[in-house]
């Protein structure tokens, strides 16, 4: 009798315990891993971050498989342009992806000579290196690294191949209720610039505001559990930092 009292206890603590959960990484506060390099050199893949949930609002997709619970957001707080933002993406509604917020609804963008343009105004970038290497899937690749300013003032650095592959581009005219995302590595990201995979992401998307790194690690050098390469694998330099 006290055997199956103890095993009814437990099960009811592990039900209120997972209950708990997913409020918390519902409404408030979410871990989300890194898994590709497109925001290189801002967000490194092994990255582990938390987004807070709250920070536009509730939609669907702010819930675990994305229930029909209810239509639109509620709550809702407009992102500013320069957010990193995890948002599902049109393609399918289920993949979760991470941008960078550059265009906002009513916006131009356009890329001429390889330069950024939003609403006819250049992006203004200074270089900041001539030389650096950074992964482009499993490739390594040598690129220029800017700090750009967009028109806020939000600054962040992005980088280039240095023969500027992506150079010129049709207007992208950003529609109603939907934003315009880039990835920092102009030249190996996936994002609002391909309308097939990506386009436009309507605001019911957005999933929450990329915060701060809680840890990270090296998967080329061992996974997390090569506890004897933690040395050389795990990056300290990059707990607590704050994602701008």
């Amino acid at each position: 009798m006290l055997d199956k009292k103890f095993f009814i206890e437990n099960i009811k603590t592990l039900f209120y315990a997972l209950i708990i959960a997913i409020i918390i990484r519902s409404l408030l506060i979410q871990p989300f891993y890194i898994p590709s390099s497109s925001m290189e050199p801002n967000l490194l893949v092994g990255d582990r971050l938390f987004v807070t949930k709250y920070s536009y609002g509730y939609s669907k997709h702010s819930f675990p498989f994305s229930p029909p619970l209810f239509k639109g957001r509620i709550l809702e707080s407009k992102p500013e342009r320069g957010d990193v933002i995890v948002f599902k993406t049109p393609a399918d509604n289920r993949t979760d992806y991470i941008k960078r917020l550059i265009g906002l609804p009513g916006d131009q963008i356009q890329f001429i000579e390889s330069n950024l343009y939003i609403n006819n105004n250049e992006v203004l970038k200074s270089r900041i290196s001539n030389k650096d290497l950074i992964y482009c899937g499993s490739k390594k690749i040598n690129v220029f690294t800017f700090e750009e300013s967009l028109p806020n003032g939000k600054l962040y650095n992005s980088v280039y191949l240095k023969d500027y592959s992506f150079q010129n581009s049709d207007k992208f005219i950003v529609p109603e209720d939907h934003y315009f995302f880039l990835g920092d590595n102009r030249d190996c990201s996936k994002d609002s610039r391909f309308l097939t995979s990506v386009g436009y992401v309507h605001k019911d998307n957005l999933v929450g505001k990329a915060q701060f790194i809680f840890f990270s690690s090296d998967k080329t050098i061992g996974s997390i559990f090569s506890f004897w390469k933690w040395n050389k694998s795990i990056r300290l330099d990059r707990f607590l930092k704050k994602i701008r």
